[in-house]
């Protein structure tokens, strides 16, 4: 029984693959808690399908679901957090910028937190990226207030009950750590590694960087104002 599950969004990442199944196999083999790998294809129009079916059936831990079409990466998150039926659930990029050995120091932390999330240190982007990134996360803090200061990173550990609770939203991967504060979630940071893109293309431009979550900030302040939250006293079920 795995109690705690990775989900990979792929689009068009097939020069990646095979290293996300050697970096991940690897990282099961170390992981602190029993993990497995759910694969979230959003439409990709290259060979990444075959491959994730290939890596699926040579590895048991490994699973996967594919969109009809692409519907971008807040979508493909969002399905796999549905999806899962562990305990907890994270996600990591397929061009694997951050490590998975780096889940075991925010596994640490889960214990005492509904989310935790990553902060990439020494980031090894390019100054318009990062310029970009800086500027967005303050956006975000200005208008969340939820203190977090790279939530753009992708590598987070999230308790799966608080995951499935999220609304679907274009740009909610932006707002992970405020929707859980929603939940009155706690929430942490830790910092873990960065490394260089070494295959395939960003997804992201400057205006999904910089002018995209200034519009979803938008979208998060009418959440917040109509956002409920219940707790159950009593059931018979």
């Amino acid at each position: 029984m795995y109690k705690f599950t990775i989900v990979v969004p792929v689009y068009n990442e097939e020069e990646n693959l095979e290293r996300v199944e050697t970096e991940l196999s690897n990282y099961l083999k170390i992981a602190s808690v029993p993990t497995s790998v759910l694969f979230v294809n959003d439409g990709s129009k290259d060979n990444s399908q075959a491959l994730i079916e290939a890596i699926c059936e040579r590895n048991e831990a490994f699973e996967y679901i594919l969109f009809k079409e692409n519907k971008g990466l807040s979508a493909a998150i969002k399905a796999g957090f549905d999806y899962v039926d562990s305990e907890l659930v994270g996600y990591i990029d397929s061009d694997l910028q951050t490590s998975p050995e780096d889940f075991n120091i925010l596994l640490k932390h889960i214990d005492t937190h509904e989310l935790v999330t990553g902060v990439r240190s020494n980031r090894k982007d390019s100054f318009v990226k990062n310029m970009s990134s800086k500027i967005a996360n303050g956006i975000r803090r200005a208008f969340t207030h939820d203190g977090m200061d790279d939530t753009g990173c992708p590598l987070k550990v999230i308790r799966t009950d608080y995951a499935k609770r999220i609304p679907m939203f274009r740009g909610l991967h932006r707002f992970l750590p405020a929707m859980i504060m929603l939940q009155n979630g706690r929430v942490t940071q830790v910092t873990v590694q960065h490394f260089p893109r070494i295959a395939g293309t960003a997804k992201f431009g400057l205006w999904n960087r910089l002018l995209g979550p200034l519009m979803d900030c938008f979208a998060y302040l009418w959440m917040k104002k109509k956002y409920i939250n219940y707790d159950v006293a009593k059931s018979s079920k």
